[in-house]
């Protein structure tokens, strides 16, 4: 079946890779995986390569591309542990498929039934709820040959919405219990929830929000600032991951 996967158009460094490879560019998606990647380095040794690609040239929608993801979006994992080679798409099934293969002691996962339920939870309010939004800001903010005002207002709103659940949770607004982390018990536990969330609100900036519109969301300022103090997740963000010019 390999040969379905690549064709000479692949590069060589894809079509050779052995192990997990990563295909990715240092967007909010990429950097989910690019993280969870180097959390598995620090935790267990993990290894894996990676190449990185100009989503702006289109790379990710040409037929190489395509035939280990159809829908022509970074980043691709690929298990070549697995035979034939194993592709994943869509972010937050990566980050669920690296718990499965990678994380044996689901230190970024939870082995309590009810606790995985949250940190599933948590990771597919944002995968479905918050970046869809929060991309579509940046797209109107930014892209769009016409600045359409209601756009804009609309999901900059939704956005700012859904930043107050997430202001919920960690304040424990109904629950009485701050917390730490979006899932697990108590004050809760870093996961892959976290992961795939932090990647797009750390950009609240970029994405042209100010501080008096984040000003209601003192516990998920607090929780960004947490997140971002980890060293596999500054280096999940960090240089190795940028475009050579």
């Amino acid at each position: 079946m390999a040969e379905h996967l690549y064709i000479d158009e692949t590069p060589d460094e894809v079509k050779n890779a052995q192990g997990l490879h990563l295909i990715t560019q240092s967007t909010p998606n990429g950097q989910k995986v690019q993280i969870m990647l180097e959390e598995l380095k620090d935790a267990y040794g993990t290894s894996w390569s990676t190449t990185i690609i100009n989503i702006m040239t289109n790379e990710q929608k040409k037929e190489w591309f395509l035939r280990l993801n159809p829908n022509g979006r970074i980043p691709v994992l690929v298990d070549n542990n697995q035979d034939p080679p194993f592709p994943v798409m869509e972010t937050s099934a990566e980050l669920l498929y690296l718990l499965k293969v990678a994380d044996k002691e689901d230190r970024f996962g939870f082995k309590d039934d009810l606790e995985r339920s949250q940190c599933l939870q948590w990771l597919f309010f944002w995968h479905g709820s918050g970046a869809p939004y929060q991309g579509q800001v940046n797209h109107f903010s930014r892209a769009a040959p016409e600045k359409i005002e209601y756009a804009i207002k609309r999901f900059k709103n939704e956005t700012l919405r859904v930043y107050g659940v997430l202001e919920i949770r960690l304040s424990g607004k109904y629950t009485g219990e701050p917390r730490d982390y979006l899932a697990g018990n108590g004050k809760g536990k870093y996961s892959v929830a976290d992961i795939g969330t932090w990647t797009w609100v750390k950009g609240w900036e970029k994405t042209g929000f100010t501080k008096d519109e984040m000003e209601p969301f003192p516990h998920l300022l607090k929780w960004i600032d947490r997140i971002a103090a980890r060293p596999a997740v500054q280096r999940g963000i960090g240089e190795a991951y940028n475009m050579q010019k």
